[in-house]
């Protein structure tokens, strides 16, 4: 086991002038001999970098005012961080786990420290991280990412295995990934692109713009818009209010909207397509030479001419099949329009 306890005992000779701002490390701890599999990391305050397929596997610890405005001396840095903080970093059975935390509750926050870790590591990794209010950033790794934040934004890219990451206000991006990925916010919003597997990304109250997925899909917000581009697979995509925008959709799907207008291009069906909104508009653009089964409801509906129809077409509704039957295209409006083109 190798252990370092830091506060009491730091040295303030490791404490450049730089490292008083964060721009430098305050103490780097190289993890180069250690066969890591997992990984640990929680601080208040500050944020958490992991980094895979690192020539230079190393942890970073940066450390500086929770006041930005706060100019520390370094005695003062190192006298506020040895009253106030523990600081331990510990690998034991191939887990490395760093942990910042306050001794006792700080009453005034300007005498508070922001400790952050960057980690560097090899490809393959667990991990589990937490902090109070920085960010978090996860990229080039492979395994189980359990990771959250109470106000900072998250950033996953390169990461292919179980994701699940939460954050109560911040954003989300995530680029370039695979497995099975469940990350929500309670606030911010959210941008995905060039990933696949089983995706659930919720947001309570942003929008959400997804590109280039593939798989099983669920994308849903409380109050923000959704816009997405060429999508496979089979995807749910559902606000409470926002508007909706797919592109280039050569999946299965469902989505739906109580409030937004709602535009809809079909590249090549799925098994199905279920469009709902309860009071906007809906406007279906999709392929004409294609058997399907349509199902069409609004106050008002407006089409070019359809051929190979058998059914009944009303002003607002068309209930019948195209070119024979077989998908099934159920579309309700409400009180809103449906304009349909086929192309």
């Amino acid at each position: 086991m190798k252990k370092i306890r830091l506060f009491l005992a730091l040295a303030i000779v490791s404490i450049g002038v730089n490292a008083q701002s964060g721009k430098e490390p305050f103490i780097t701890k190289s993890l180069g001999n250690q066969a890591l599999k997992n990984v640990r990391a929680e601080t208040s305050g500050g944020s958490i970098s992991l980094t895979g397929n690192s020539s230079d596997p190393r942890i970073e610890v940066y450390v500086h005012a929770g006041n930005s405005n706060d100019k520390l001396s370094k005695e003062e840095l190192q006298q506020r961080l040895n009253e106030n903080y523990t600081l331990d970093i510990d690998i034991k059975n191939n887990e490395l786990v760093a942990v910042a935390k306050q001794k006792n509750k700080i009453t005034n926050w300007k005498k508070g420290l922001s400790i952050s870790f960057k980690i560097y590591t090899g490809n393959k990794i667990d991990s589990k991280l937490s902090t109070s209010g920085g960010s978090i950033v996860i990229e080039n790794v492979t395994g189980t990412q359990d990771f959250a934040t109470s106000g900072g934004s998250l950033q996953v890219s390169i990461v292919s295995g179980n994701i699940y990451g939460k954050t109560s206000g911040g954003s989300i991006s995530l680029k370039n990934a695979e497995g099975n990925i469940d990350m929500s916010t309670s606030g911010g919003s959210i941008t995905a692109a060039d990933s696949k597997g089983t995706l659930k990304l919720h947001t309570s109250g942003g929008s959400v713009r997804f590109q280039n997925l593939d798989g099983k899909i669920n994308i849903g917000t409380s109050g923000g818009s959704l816009n997405g581009d060429n999508i496979q697979g089979d995807l749910l995509a559902k606000t409470s209010g926002g508007s909706i925008d797919l592109k280039q959709l050569s999946c299965s799907f469902e989505t739906a909207t109580s409030g937004g207008n709602i535009n809809v291009e079909i590249k090549a069906f799925g098994k199905y397509a279920k469009i709902e909104n309860s009071g906007g508009n809906i406007t279906l653009n999709m392929p004409g030479n294609k058997g399907v089964d349509l199902d069409l409801h609004g106050n008002k509906i407006s089409t070019d001419r359809i051929n190979n129809f058998s059914g009944k077409q009303d002003s607002d509704k068309i209930v019948g099949t195209l070119n024979g039957g077989g998908i099934p295209v159920n579309v309700s409006a409400g009180s809103g329009k449906i304009s349909l083109y086929l192309k």
